[in-house]
Protein backbone atom coordinates (compact mmCIF):
# COMPACT_ATOMS: atom_id res chain seq x y z
CA UNK A 1 0.00 0.00 0.00
CA UNK A 2 1.48 3.37 -1.02
CA UNK A 3 -1.60 5.56 -1.42
CA UNK A 4 -4.63 6.23 0.76
CA UNK A 5 -7.75 8.41 0.53
CA UNK A 6 -9.43 9.70 3.67
CA UNK A 7 -12.29 11.93 4.81
CA UNK A 8 -11.22 14.53 7.39
CA UNK A 9 -14.28 15.89 9.20
CA UNK A 10 -15.22 19.32 10.45
CA UNK A 11 -15.24 19.99 14.18
CA UNK A 12 -16.80 22.37 16.67
CA UNK A 13 -14.20 23.73 19.09
CA UNK A 14 -14.84 25.25 22.53
CA UNK A 15 -18.44 23.98 22.72
CA UNK A 16 -19.37 27.43 24.09
CA UNK A 17 -17.80 27.43 27.58
CA UNK A 18 -14.76 25.18 26.99
CA UNK A 19 -12.35 27.59 25.29
CA UNK A 20 -9.39 25.59 23.93
CA UNK A 21 -10.29 22.51 26.02
CA UNK A 22 -13.47 20.98 24.49
CA UNK A 23 -14.22 19.84 20.95
CA UNK A 24 -16.85 17.92 19.01
CA UNK A 25 -16.45 15.99 15.75
CA UNK A 26 -19.10 16.39 13.01
CA UNK A 27 -20.24 13.87 10.43
CA UNK A 28 -20.44 16.59 7.73
CA UNK A 29 -18.85 18.49 6.09
CA UNK A 30 -15.45 16.89 5.50
CA UNK A 31 -12.34 17.38 3.40
CA UNK A 32 -11.13 14.69 1.00
CA UNK A 33 -7.40 14.01 1.08
CA UNK A 34 -5.20 11.60 -0.85
CA UNK A 35 -1.75 10.91 0.59
CA UNK A 36 0.94 9.01 -1.29
CA UNK A 37 4.27 7.62 -0.09
CA UNK A 38 7.26 8.76 -2.15
CA UNK A 39 10.90 7.73 -2.00
CA UNK A 40 12.27 11.24 -1.45
CA UNK A 41 12.54 12.93 1.94
CA UNK A 42 10.11 15.76 1.27
CA UNK A 43 6.46 16.78 1.44
CA UNK A 44 4.69 17.86 -1.76
CA UNK A 45 1.33 19.66 -1.55
CA UNK A 46 -1.33 19.85 -4.27
CA UNK A 47 -4.73 21.54 -4.07
CA UNK A 48 -7.50 20.24 -6.31
CA UNK A 49 -10.27 22.76 -5.73
CA UNK A 50 -8.90 26.23 -6.37
CA UNK A 51 -8.46 27.31 -2.74
CA UNK A 52 -5.24 29.39 -2.50
CA UNK A 53 -3.47 27.04 -0.10
CA UNK A 54 0.29 27.52 0.48
CA UNK A 55 2.34 25.06 -1.55
CA UNK A 56 5.33 25.46 0.77
CA UNK A 57 4.79 22.53 3.17
CA UNK A 58 6.21 24.46 6.13
CA UNK A 59 3.45 27.05 5.66
CA UNK A 60 0.66 24.56 4.92
CA UNK A 61 -1.52 23.16 7.71
CA UNK A 62 -1.22 19.65 6.26
CA UNK A 63 2.44 19.97 5.30
CA UNK A 64 3.87 21.24 8.60
CA UNK A 65 2.69 18.19 10.62
CA UNK A 66 4.09 15.82 7.98
CA UNK A 67 7.47 17.55 8.15
CA UNK A 68 7.46 16.94 11.91
CA UNK A 69 6.55 13.31 11.31
CA UNK A 70 9.43 12.92 8.85
CA UNK A 71 11.83 14.43 11.39
CA UNK A 72 10.70 11.82 13.94
CA UNK A 73 11.05 8.98 11.42
CA UNK A 74 14.52 9.80 10.07
CA UNK A 75 13.93 7.60 7.01
CA UNK A 76 14.38 8.20 3.27
CA UNK A 77 10.72 8.62 2.42
CA UNK A 78 8.23 11.40 2.06
CA UNK A 79 4.61 12.22 1.28
CA UNK A 80 2.68 13.69 -1.63
CA UNK A 81 -0.65 15.18 -0.57
CA UNK A 82 -3.71 16.06 -2.67
CA UNK A 83 -6.24 18.21 -0.79
CA UNK A 84 -9.87 18.77 -1.76
CA UNK A 85 -11.25 21.33 0.68
CA UNK A 86 -14.96 21.12 1.47
CA UNK A 87 -14.47 22.91 4.79
CA UNK A 88 -13.82 26.51 3.86
CA UNK A 89 -10.78 28.11 5.53
CA UNK A 90 -11.83 30.69 8.11
CA UNK A 91 -15.22 29.02 8.63
CA UNK A 92 -14.82 28.26 12.33
CA UNK A 93 -15.50 24.54 11.91
CA UNK A 94 -11.94 23.28 11.92
CA UNK A 95 -10.70 23.68 8.37
CA UNK A 96 -7.03 23.82 9.37
CA UNK A 97 -7.48 20.96 11.85
CA UNK A 98 -9.07 18.75 9.19
CA UNK A 99 -6.05 19.23 6.92
CA UNK A 100 -3.58 18.61 9.74
CA UNK A 101 -5.37 15.64 11.28
CA UNK A 102 -6.24 14.07 7.93
CA UNK A 103 -2.64 14.27 6.77
CA UNK A 104 -1.13 12.59 9.83
CA UNK A 105 -3.80 9.88 10.09
CA UNK A 106 -3.35 8.99 6.42
CA UNK A 107 0.44 9.04 6.67
CA UNK A 108 0.37 6.88 9.80
CA UNK A 109 -1.80 4.33 8.02
CA UNK A 110 0.69 4.17 5.16
CA UNK A 111 3.48 3.63 7.67
CA UNK A 112 1.70 0.72 9.35
CA UNK A 113 0.16 2.68 12.25
CA UNK A 114 3.41 3.14 14.13
CA UNK A 115 2.23 6.27 15.98
CA UNK A 116 -0.45 6.48 18.69
CA UNK A 117 -3.42 8.84 18.46
CA UNK A 118 -1.81 11.08 21.06
CA UNK A 119 1.38 11.26 19.00
CA UNK A 120 -0.69 12.10 15.91
CA UNK A 121 -2.31 14.97 17.81
CA UNK A 122 1.14 16.28 18.72
CA UNK A 123 2.20 16.26 15.06
CA UNK A 124 -1.08 17.80 13.88
CA UNK A 125 -0.83 20.68 16.35
CA UNK A 126 2.02 22.05 14.24
CA UNK A 127 -0.61 22.66 11.55
CA UNK A 128 -2.69 24.69 13.99
CA UNK A 129 0.39 26.74 14.85
CA UNK A 130 0.78 27.56 11.16
CA UNK A 131 -2.88 28.63 10.99
CA UNK A 132 -3.21 30.68 14.16
CA UNK A 133 0.23 31.03 15.70
CA UNK A 134 -0.81 28.88 18.66
CA UNK A 135 -0.66 25.13 19.23
CA UNK A 136 -4.12 24.07 20.35
CA UNK A 137 -5.89 20.72 20.15
CA UNK A 138 -9.60 21.40 20.64
CA UNK A 139 -10.25 20.81 16.92
CA UNK A 140 -7.42 18.35 16.31
CA UNK A 141 -8.31 15.92 19.11
CA UNK A 142 -11.97 15.29 18.15
CA UNK A 143 -10.97 15.06 14.48
CA UNK A 144 -8.55 12.22 15.30
CA UNK A 145 -10.36 10.56 18.22
CA UNK A 146 -13.95 11.19 17.09
CA UNK A 147 -16.84 12.22 19.35
CA UNK A 148 -16.32 14.76 22.12
CA UNK A 149 -12.87 15.27 23.62
CA UNK A 150 -11.54 17.13 26.62
CA UNK A 151 -7.99 18.47 26.42
CA UNK A 152 -7.06 18.62 30.10
CA UNK A 153 -3.56 19.81 29.29
CA UNK A 154 -1.41 20.71 26.28
CA UNK A 155 1.98 20.51 28.03
CA UNK A 156 2.02 17.63 28.78
CA UNK A 157 -0.65 16.55 26.34
CA UNK A 158 -3.58 14.88 28.12
CA UNK A 159 -6.68 14.03 26.04
CA UNK A 160 -9.82 12.46 27.50
CA UNK A 161 -12.58 11.14 25.21
CA UNK A 162 -16.02 12.07 26.62
CA UNK A 163 -19.09 9.92 26.04
CA UNK A 164 -22.28 11.71 25.00
CA UNK A 165 -25.94 10.97 24.34
CA UNK A 166 -27.31 11.13 20.78
CA UNK A 167 -26.96 14.70 19.53
CA UNK A 168 -27.96 16.39 16.31
CA UNK A 169 -25.98 19.45 15.27
CA UNK A 170 -27.16 22.32 13.11
CA UNK A 171 -24.40 24.58 11.81
CA UNK A 172 -24.86 27.94 10.12
CA UNK A 173 -21.77 29.05 8.18
CA UNK A 174 -22.06 32.72 7.16
CA UNK A 175 -20.07 33.39 4.01
CA UNK A 176 -17.72 35.75 5.75
CA UNK A 177 -14.27 34.99 7.13
CA UNK A 178 -13.12 35.37 10.72
CA UNK A 179 -9.43 34.52 11.02
CA UNK A 180 -8.58 32.56 14.16
CA UNK A 181 -5.56 34.76 14.82
CA UNK A 182 -7.72 37.90 14.58
CA UNK A 183 -10.43 36.40 16.81
CA UNK A 184 -7.79 35.70 19.46
CA UNK A 185 -6.41 39.22 19.29
CA UNK A 186 -9.66 40.82 20.47
CA UNK A 187 -9.99 38.66 23.58
CA UNK A 188 -9.43 40.13 27.03
CA UNK A 189 -6.10 39.15 28.58
CA UNK A 190 -7.55 39.13 32.11
CA UNK A 191 -10.94 38.00 33.45
CA UNK A 192 -12.81 38.68 36.67
CA UNK A 193 -12.65 35.94 39.28
CA UNK A 194 -16.46 35.74 39.45
CA UNK A 195 -16.58 35.14 35.67
CA UNK A 196 -13.88 32.47 35.89
CA UNK A 197 -15.78 30.67 38.66
CA UNK A 198 -18.99 30.71 36.63
CA UNK A 199 -17.12 29.42 33.58
CA UNK A 200 -15.50 26.55 35.55
CA UNK A 201 -18.94 25.53 36.75
CA UNK A 202 -20.30 25.51 33.21
CA UNK A 203 -17.41 23.41 31.86
CA UNK A 204 -17.80 20.88 34.67
CA UNK A 205 -21.56 20.85 34.18
CA UNK A 206 -21.25 20.33 30.43
CA UNK A 207 -18.84 17.39 30.82
CA UNK A 208 -21.05 15.85 33.50
CA UNK A 209 -24.17 16.39 31.41
CA UNK A 210 -22.60 14.73 28.36
CA UNK A 211 -21.42 11.71 30.34
CA UNK A 212 -24.73 11.33 32.20
CA UNK A 213 -26.83 11.87 29.08
CA UNK A 214 -28.61 14.73 30.88
CA UNK A 215 -29.85 17.04 28.11
CA UNK A 216 -31.16 19.65 30.55
CA UNK A 217 -27.79 19.89 32.32
CA UNK A 218 -26.06 20.15 28.94
CA UNK A 219 -28.35 23.02 28.01
CA UNK A 220 -27.84 24.89 31.30
CA UNK A 221 -24.08 24.55 30.92
CA UNK A 222 -23.84 25.86 27.35
CA UNK A 223 -23.11 29.37 28.59
CA UNK A 224 -19.98 31.44 28.02
CA UNK A 225 -19.42 34.61 30.06
CA UNK A 226 -15.84 35.24 28.90
CA UNK A 227 -15.26 34.61 25.18
CA UNK A 228 -18.66 34.72 23.46
CA UNK A 229 -19.64 38.26 24.58
CA UNK A 230 -16.53 39.57 22.79
CA UNK A 231 -16.45 37.39 19.68
CA UNK A 232 -20.19 37.52 18.98
CA UNK A 233 -19.87 41.12 17.79
CA UNK A 234 -18.04 39.77 14.71
CA UNK A 235 -21.00 37.57 13.68
CA UNK A 236 -24.10 39.17 12.12
CA UNK A 237 -27.38 38.12 13.74
CA UNK A 238 -25.75 35.99 16.43
CA UNK A 239 -27.85 37.09 19.39
CA UNK A 240 -31.12 36.76 17.46
CA UNK A 241 -30.25 33.26 16.22
CA UNK A 242 -29.25 32.04 19.67
CA UNK A 243 -32.39 33.43 21.29
CA UNK A 244 -34.80 32.18 18.60
CA UNK A 245 -33.22 28.71 18.44
CA UNK A 246 -33.58 28.29 22.21
CA UNK A 247 -37.24 29.29 21.92
CA UNK A 248 -37.68 26.75 19.11
CA UNK A 249 -36.38 23.85 21.20
CA UNK A 250 -32.59 23.73 20.87
CA UNK A 251 -30.64 22.28 23.77
CA UNK A 252 -28.25 25.19 23.32
CA UNK A 253 -25.30 26.32 21.28
CA UNK A 254 -23.12 29.24 20.34
CA UNK A 255 -20.06 30.19 18.32
CA UNK A 256 -18.20 27.32 16.66
CA UNK A 257 -14.51 27.81 17.31
CA UNK A 258 -13.52 31.39 16.56
CA UNK A 259 -16.53 31.89 14.27
CA UNK A 260 -18.23 32.95 12.12
CA UNK A 261 -20.11 29.62 12.18
CA UNK A 262 -22.85 29.15 14.76
CA UNK A 263 -23.89 25.71 16.02
CA UNK A 264 -26.97 24.46 17.85
CA UNK A 265 -27.46 21.07 19.53
CA UNK A 266 -30.79 19.23 19.39
CA UNK A 267 -32.14 15.98 20.79
CA UNK A 268 -33.66 14.80 17.50
CA UNK A 269 -33.48 15.36 13.76
CA UNK A 270 -36.84 17.13 13.51
CA UNK A 271 -35.72 19.79 15.98
CA UNK A 272 -32.35 20.09 14.23
CA UNK A 273 -34.11 20.90 10.95
CA UNK A 274 -36.29 23.42 12.81
CA UNK A 275 -33.06 25.13 13.90
CA UNK A 276 -32.03 25.29 10.25
CA UNK A 277 -35.30 27.05 9.42
CA UNK A 278 -34.73 29.62 12.18
CA UNK A 279 -31.20 30.29 10.96
CA UNK A 280 -32.35 30.59 7.35
CA UNK A 281 -35.08 33.06 8.29
CA UNK A 282 -32.72 35.33 10.22
CA UNK A 283 -30.02 35.34 7.52
CA UNK A 284 -32.46 35.83 4.67
CA UNK A 285 -33.65 38.97 6.47
CA UNK A 286 -30.19 40.41 7.03
CA UNK A 287 -29.13 39.44 3.48
CA UNK A 288 -25.89 37.63 4.31
CA UNK A 289 -25.02 34.54 2.25
CA UNK A 290 -24.69 31.29 4.20
CA UNK A 291 -24.49 27.50 4.20
CA UNK A 292 -26.38 25.33 6.67
CA UNK A 293 -25.49 21.77 7.71
CA UNK A 294 -27.77 19.45 9.66
CA UNK A 295 -25.59 16.64 10.89
CA UNK A 296 -24.68 14.39 13.84
CA UNK A 297 -21.77 13.66 16.14
CA UNK A 298 -19.09 11.68 14.30
CA UNK A 299 -17.74 9.07 16.73
CA UNK A 300 -15.01 7.83 14.36
CA UNK A 301 -13.07 10.94 13.36
CA UNK A 302 -10.89 10.79 10.26
CA UNK A 303 -12.07 7.81 8.17
CA UNK A 304 -10.24 5.75 5.57
CA UNK A 305 -12.08 5.56 2.26
CA UNK A 306 -9.66 3.82 -0.12
CA UNK A 307 -6.28 2.09 -0.05
CA UNK A 308 -4.09 1.41 -3.10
Amino acid sequence: MNEITIHAPATVANMVCGFDVLGLCLTEPYDIMKVRLIDQRQVIIHTTDGFPLPMNPALNTAGAPLLEMLAALNQDLGFEVFITKQIKPGSGIGSSAASAAGAVVAANELLGNIFSKEELVRFAMFGEKVASGVKHADNIAPCIYGGVTLIRSIFPLDIIPISSPPLFVTVLHPQIEVRTSDAREILRKEVLLKDAIRQWGNIAGLVAGLMMGDYDLIGRSLEDVIIEPVRSILIPGFDVIKSECKKAGAIGGGISGSGPSIFMLSRDEITAHAMASVMKSVYDQIRVSYHIYVTTVNTQGVSIQHRA
